[in-house]
């Protein structure tokens, strides 16, 4: 995955030192805020190398920044030097026979997925905020609605060029370099050798995007994906790519009762369980929920919403025109049996429908980002996931606890996996401290129900804390011992995924 031949280092790259000008690296869509002496924008992986060297030389930090859409303040600078990754922004090749596409870390995540559909192929991993960069959901193994069926972006990078800290570079191709035991070597570019040894922890047996991948036996790449630009930069990508779906089933279901709306989940889980990736039968490839005040919440944008709605599921089913008439008399049966609201349901016959489904999927996440923006409050969103056994005891905890302390909250997120996103709408700086609380409260009880702090956002400098809660300090040590194989300054996404006092005992 080399491509074509890189500009030479020599090549003056753009740099911004004005804080007029760079004030939009500060921030993230958690209104997560911080401060940096400098912006880099190199156009290749050796200009990369070179604002690494540069910052690496003068003892600077080093944060890589995407496009803003993270909620962990991963990309949000504390000192040191940003290097933003917009100008490497290609798609540099989709190959339809063999199902892949190269593509550079600033190719926006919307680009691409119209570039492939034109060419009737699909790449499957679809977070809500489809401005994202793809070298930021690689960053930090992002899903979204589709993962329920397809799962996360770790299952469809082939191939990554990376420039470590030291700014040498990194190619890897899955298969090619596999740990052994809890033991992993490789060599980069220039023939430096990298031996590491692995951290033994578990990591929970649900949707994860917290701390490093590492398991027995593990691929060399996986360490990279989602290790949240703290391990090396991503530079290019070699993405997997599926042929496009003959026809799609986009259905909401209003219900009158909370109760059913979790019924038909659950019975809508086992179903696709049960048929996985089976041609022609009955399995949603996306199930999402929304609960009561998510849909007052939307009201005023969508009128339409069904007075009285206890609660709503989305969900879509892959199928062809040979099967859609059997596929959709399934699906009326599920949720005639659930006691779904089947004169109210929206369902999207055409393509323009599905994706005005999807923008009210996707307006819940943005009316709530522009909230906390407005009230000038950081996020207070789960990105919580347990075991599918306790979901249900779980998301009514979580929705006691919040109720009960006065706070506004919506609740909705990817209930096929297990995965809810309640967010707190505090009206004054007491609730908002309140609300971290609860937040706490609820990382706690996922980790004592063996479920993950974070499904799909990652760590980033927010939820350091509570990932110590969930591995543990000395595991957390021992994922410090790695970074430094690759980083013995500790430089490159610092504060990022390791907290700094875990730091400073190692």
């Amino acid at each position: 995955m080399a491509g074509d031949n890189e500009t030479s280092w020599k090549e003056i790259m753009t740099i911004k030192t004005d804080q007029q000008e760079i004030q939009a690296f500060l921030t993230d869509a958690s209104n997560y805020k911080g401060f940096c002496e400098a912006v880099y924008f190199p156009a290749n992986s050796a200009e990369t190398a070179e604002a690494v060297l540069q910052a690496s030389n003068k003892g600077q930090k080093i944060t890589v920044a995407g496009s803003g859409t993270g909620l962990t303040g991963a990309r949000v600078p504390e000192g040191g030097i940003v290097i933003a990754t917009e100008k490497m922004n290609r798609i540099c090749e989709i190959n339809k026979e063999d199902l892949y596409a190269i593509v550079e870390p600033g190719v926006i995540l919307s680009s691409l997925q119209a570039a492939v559909d034109e060419k009737q192929l699909l790449y499957p991993p679809d977070p809500t905020e489809t401005s994202c960069f793809i070298g930021g959901t690689v960053a930090t193994n992002a899903s979204g609605a589709r993962t329920f069926r397809y799962g996360p972006t770790r299952d469809y990078i082939e191939a990554l060029e990376i420039v470590l800290p030291n700014s040498h570079i990194a190619r890897l191709e899955r298969g090619s370099v596999l740990a052994k035991d809890y033991k992993l070597e490789f060599a980069d570019t220039e023939g430096e050798k990298y031996i590491i040894n692995l951290p033994d922890y578990k990591m929970p047996a649900v949707k994860n995007a917290s701390g490093f991948y590492v398991k027995p036996g593990m691929d060399a790449i996986d360490l990279f994906i989602g290790s949240e630009g703290s391990l090396g930069i991503i530079t290019k990508i070699k993405l997997k790519l599926l042929a496009k779906p003959e026809k799609i089933i986009s259905c909401v279901v209003f219900f009158n009762d909370e109760e059913d709306a979790l019924k038909f989940i659950d019975e809508s889980r086992n179903i696709s369980v049960e048929n996985r990736n089976a041609p022609g039968k009955q399995e949603a490839r996306a199930l999402e929920y929304f609960d009561e005040n998510s849909l007052l919440f939307l009201g005023e944008d969508f009128p339409q919403i069904p007075a009285n709605s206890k609660a709503a599921v989305w969900f879509e089913q892959e199928a062809t025109l040979a099967n859609e008439d059997e596929m959709l008399e399934l699906w009326l049966n599920v949720i005639s049996r659930c006691n779904g609201n089947e004169e109210t349901v929206w369902f999207a016959s055409n393509e323009k429908e599905q994706k005005d489904i999807h923008a009210f999927r996707h307006a819940i996440s943005a009316k709530v980002n522009e909230y906390i923006a407005r009230n000038n409050y950081r996020k207070l969103g789960t990105d919580v996931a347990v075991p599918d056994a306790v979901f249900g005891e779980f998301y009514y905890y979580c929705k006691k606890i919040v109720g009960e302390s006065g706070i506004r909250f919506v609740a909705y997120g990817h209930f096929g996996n297990s995965h809810i996103h309640l967010n707190m709408l505090p009206e004054s700086a007491e609730q908002f401290t309140a609300g971290k609380e609860l937040y706490h409260s609820i990382c706690k009880k996922a980790i004592e129900l063996k479920g993950t702090i974070s499904a799909e956002h990652g760590v980033g400098k927010i939820k350091t804390g509570y990932l110590v809660d969930m591995y543990g300090k000395e595991n957390i040590k021992q994922m410090a011992e790695l970074k430094r194989v690759f980083d013995p300054k500790f430089l490159l996404g610092a504060g990022n995924i390791i907290p700094q006092s875990i730091i400073d005992e190692v």
